[in-house]
């Protein structure tokens, strides 16, 4: 997935954390929602601006920015 097309990084906003493209809800936002439980479905629901396209660019986010950790030695 092209995560780079729903989320933007600006030092303006929510202090340089990566947000979703037009909006202040953060990948940490996202992120932290669904391992407290929330399905995709109710996060949508309290936030009309979010799709399911934008929740998968935030996991996809996560999973290349956990790729891209170099393991300490």
């Amino acid at each position: 997935m092209n995560y780079q097309k729903y989320i933007e990084i600006r030092a303006d906003k929510r202090f340089g954390r990566p947000c979703l493209k037009g909006t202040r809800i953060s990948v940490y936002d996202v992120l932290n929602w669904l391992s407290n439980g929330m399905t995709k479905e109710e996060i949508m629901s309290d936030f009309e601006e979010l799709t399911e396209e934008r929740i998968n660019a935030c996991l996809a986010f996560a999973a290349d920015k956990e790729r891209r950790l170099k393991v300490a030695s």
